[in-house]
């Protein structure tokens, strides 16, 4: 897909990968942005004016349906959807500060509404010739950390939903592919970890991998990953469980 001239959906566009996104595909294509409220998020539309901005908590599915109705239109198409928003609790289960209702809203920011935007979305990506799913996953979804339980298990869903969507819209327009990302160096990564990629980087590869065929975009260490899970699944493990 040659990324010009194109209406480009980004789920958290306001900041992370998303807004990094937003700034590389702006200036040659129409660009709608599904955020929730945030002071991010009006500094985005400060800046780029041109773009267009739904609101909507994506723990909340009612508002996910209304971001919807307002993309889908008659005269209107959709070329790429790229579901990047997520959130990510490192607390465990044992913590002292786990919160039993953050379960329900992080599987629903990650997944549900990963699902339900896409289905909803469908008619105006199935009028673009042809359209694109992207799913923004994470090599977490290849072999889980100790940490971020819940995280962990919404991104392996994410890669067996997007599997067999895939299958399922093979006889359509629609191509669905994923990005397996590093540890990226964001707000949600702030305060964790060494040797994070920067967010230039990584959105360079995601947008170089777009045009590329495949189902699957490997960003980084996610590369040596897949290769060390593929021969040796335990060692995989072991490497990604101390996170």
């Amino acid at each position: 897909m040659k990324l010009a001239g194109k209406h480009i959906v980004i789920t958290g566009g306001a900041s992370g990968i998303g807004l990094g996104l937003v700034q590389k595909l702006y200036v040659e294509n129409e660009i709608s942005v599904i955020c929730r409220p945030s002071s991010a998020l009006e500094a985005l539309r400060g800046e780029y004016d041109h773009i267009a901005v739904h609101e909507a908590d994506f723990a909340d599915l009612a508002q996910v349906e209304q971001a919807a109705d307002q993309l889908v239109k008659p005269d209107r198409k959709i070329d790429l959807l790229i579901n990047n928003a997520a959130v990510q609790h490192v607390q465990t289960f044992l913590d002292d500060d786990f919160r039993y209702e953050s379960i329900r809203r992080e599987i629903d920011i990650n997944f549900t509404s990963v699902c339900t935007l896409t289905y909803l979305l469908l008619p105006a990506l199935l009028k673009s010739t042809p359209s694109t799913v992207l799913n923004i996953n994470s090599g977490l979804a290849l072999a889980p950390k100790t940490t971020s339980a819940v995280y962990c298990a919404t991104k392996g869903a994410m890669n067996i939903f997007s599997q067999s969507l895939g299958y399922q819209l093979e006889e359509t327009n629609i191509q669905v592919k994923q990005a397996f990302l590093p540890l990226v160096d964001t707000a949600m990564t702030k305060g964790r970890g060494t040797s994070k990629l920067p967010v230039q980087r990584v959105v360079d590869e995601i947008v170089e991998g777009l045009g590329k065929s495949g189902p699957t975009i490997d960003v980084g260490k996610v590369r040596l990953l897949r290769s060390i899970n593929r021969l040796s699944p335990n060692l995989a493990q072991k490497i990604m469980k101390r996170g």
